[in-house]
């Protein structure tokens, strides 16, 4: 990370800091008062802020300069994707989330007793939207000009229905017998590209006041780059370690997610290797043993290969757009570092 970098992430965690020491629980329960020390630090517990840079640069490419107003506005994102991750991690049952437990297995574990589990996952999802109802706060106060801010938040509901929508078609896929890489790709656009990569970018612009022509520049950059964004989380969720990760190896598998790589891998494996995917794709006693095998069957079809070259093609295309869209070149250098950071990132 660029030092450019390293200091906006560190001015965004300051700002949410500062926002979530005025939003303390507002009744004296500690149960109460121990969830809202859960929220506030998952919250500032690590996560790349990939979204409040990318909005920061959009504001910036738009002609936007450096401000606090751009700095508050790019740290709603980050209590958006928060509330997100909470709500997927119980959808998911993972148990593990940047490398610490996750809040809803912290929730349970503050309790005893057969309903300890049932609480966790009903005060995450309680705790998740609360983010959610954080960041609309935090960007409607971030003190931008009305009408630009009309329109950045135009494309902030527009990003969560979305994801949301994306978020569906995923768990419907995990019903749905033998997903295509078509469909596959099609959840990655709307629950990742477009939320992870062009709409930051376009809210940025737009609270800028940028025009439709770099509006729509931001979304020919985004959208590559958030699938590419995407395909190697895929990659790193199967053959990363946890250790770099801070997520199991073993839980994409083990909830059966109809990824790329696996639905490459359906296309083109022999008999037996789909006997292998069918058994243990999915299956929530997956061992390593087992993924192992998994992972053999990835390589051995060329799933891997293919998605690999599909990253690349993705970027190749980001770039290009970028090249030829209308923004100054400090905005530029620092859109190309980020794509590749986020392309060929390990962890």
């Amino acid at each position: 990370m660029s030092f450019t970098q390293h200091y906006l992430g560190k001015r965004v965690e300051q700002r949410l800091a500062d926002f979530l020491e005025t939003w303390r629980a507002p009744v004296s329960d500690p149960d109460v008062q121990a969830a809202y020390r859960l929220l506030t630090e998952f919250i500032l517990g690590g996560g790349k802020r990939i979204r409040p840079l990318l909005c920061y640069w959009g504001w910036r490419g738009a002609g936007g300069d450096d401000c606090d107003e751009i700095v508050s506005a790019a740290a709603a994102l980050e209590l958006c994707h928060a509330g997100l991750l909470i709500h997927d991690d119980i959808m998911d049952g993972s148990e593990l989330r940047r490398g610490r437990a996750t809040i809803h297995r912290n929730l349970a574990d503050l309790h005893a007793g057969p309903a300890a589990e049932s609480f966790g996952h009903a005060g995450g999802i309680l705790l998740g939207t609360l983010s959610l109802a954080w960041s609309d706060t935090l960007l409607s106060s971030c003190g931008v000009e009305p009408v630009r801010l009309r329109a950045a938040h135009h494309i902030f509901d527009a990003m969560r229905t979305e994801v949301i929508s994306g978020q569906y078609l995923d768990i419907l896929a995990q019903l749905r017998a033998g997903a295509s890489v078509t469909e596959a790709l099609t959840v990655i656009r709307y629950k990742t590209a477009k939320y992870t990569v062009e709409r930051p970018l376009q809210i940025g612009g737009a609270l800028a006041g940028a025009q439709p022509d770099l509006l729509d520049a931001f979304s020919r950059f985004g959208v590559p780059l958030g699938e590419a964004f995407q395909l190697r989380d895929d990659v790193l969720g199967t053959f990363g370690s946890a250790a770099e990760t801070g997520k199991s190896a073993l839980d994409d598998l083990r909830e059966g997610k109809h990824t790329v790589l696996i639905a490459h891998a359906v296309a083109h494996a022999s008999p037996a290797q789909l006997d292998h995917l069918r058994a243990w794709h999915g299956n929530p006693r997956l061992t390593e043993e087992q993924a192992a095998g998994l992972r053999a069957i990835l390589i051995d079809t060329g799933a891997l290969d293919q998605v690999e070259s599909m990253i690349d093609e993705r970027v190749g295309e980001a770039r290009a757009a970028l090249a030829l869209a209308p923004i100054g070149p400090e905005a530029g250098s620092a859109l190309s570092v980020l794509a590749d950071q986020l392309a060929h990132r390990t962890k």
